[in-house]
């Protein structure tokens, strides 16, 4: 079975669960949802390969990782998402955070059928995403230069999804599954990087959403903490006055003009290959090139 064949398959089982929930609101909600790039299911059929066991667990990682999507682009107040409306601008707060209550407690009813210890993975994966979002929240909450705690919290709340992911793939191989914690830990690590420099580097097209949106959220990411260490106090001023704001296009451009100078992307771009390096020296003995090409598109992809 392909690749894409295979996507689509998990595609049809997210319907499948959706329609079990018997709910014509909940079917016209999720209506509105769009998969992405599905990297989750793609990492965790890399590793344990086709089956219909494998494919129900991507159906549900993808459901919960919605889920987290939902709740995410309320705490945001964030308008789109994959360069179409999100459900929270289309259809109000309420009703995303009820969407996503729904797709988590049916993911969680339908994992508790299946291997437990995929269950048990997925979980304790949920409950490490959640509190990175309190994180998040907590950190966009001030001004701040701690890259630990940005780290920290870039593995519990995009990471953590990832890990269990992989963890899934090898329980379902009878694989070490310690060996692919590690290798998604520092693969979602450098994921969330990524992510954060195209912020700053893309434009709203590509994103699919504003670019320079986390900046403008309060949000603090790598890049941004890099170029502020290079700043004069002066211009560490400006940069404090506009954050968390709404930015001009003269504003959006002094910022990416001493992004460049001080050589913040790229710095930013050698820190996630350090974790992206960590990551394929985990299962550099797995004899799976498959893990490698995950690494390399993810760390090249522009949006």
């Amino acid at each position: 079975m392909g690749l894409e064949f295979a996507l689509e398959r998990i595609k049809a089982y997210i319907d499948m669960y959706i329609k079990e929930c018997g709910n014509d609101e909940v079917l016209n909600l999720s209506s509105h949802l769009s998969q992405g790039k599905m990297l989750r299911s793609k990492l965790l059929l890399a590793i344990s390969g086709v089956s219909e066991d494998s494919l129900r667990a991507c159906a549900l990682i993808e459901m919960i990782q919605s889920a987290s999507l939902l709740h995410d682009d309320v705490i945001d107040e964030a308008q789109t998402r994959r360069q179409k409306p999100s459900i929270n601008a289309l259809f109000g707060n309420k009703n995303a955070i009820m969407l996503g209550d729904v797709l988590y407690s049916k993911a969680f009813y339908e994992l508790s059928c299946l291997d437990v210890r995929l269950a048990q993975s997925v979980s304790s994966a949920v409950v490490r995403l959640s509190i990175g979002e309190i994180e998040d929240v907590s950190l966009a909450s001030r001004f701040h230069t701690d890259k630990q705690a940005y780290i920290k919290m870039c593995g519990n709340k995009t990471a953590a999804l990832i890990v269990a992911a992989a963890e899934c793939g090898a329980i379902l191989k009878g694989l070490n599954k310690n060996i692919y914690r590690i290798y998604g830990e520092n693969l979602g690590i450098a994921f969330q990087i990524i992510d954060d420099i195209l912020d700053f580097t893309q434009d709203s097209k590509t994103l699919g959403k504003p670019s320079m949106s986390d900046f403008k959220e309060g949000k603090v990411t790598l890049p941004l903490m890099l170029m502020y260490e290079k700043l004069d106090e002066n211009e560490r001023e400006i940069v404090q006055n506009l954050w968390a704001k709404e930015l001009s296009e003269e504003q959006e451009i002094w910022i990416k003009v001493r992004m460049q100078k001080h050589n913040a992307i790229s710095q930013s771009i050698d820190e996630a290959k350090v974790y992206a390096n960590k990551a394929f020296m985990a299962v550099a003995n797995e004899n799976n090139a498959k893990l490698q090409e995950i690494i390399t598109q993810m760390i090249e992809r522009t949006f």
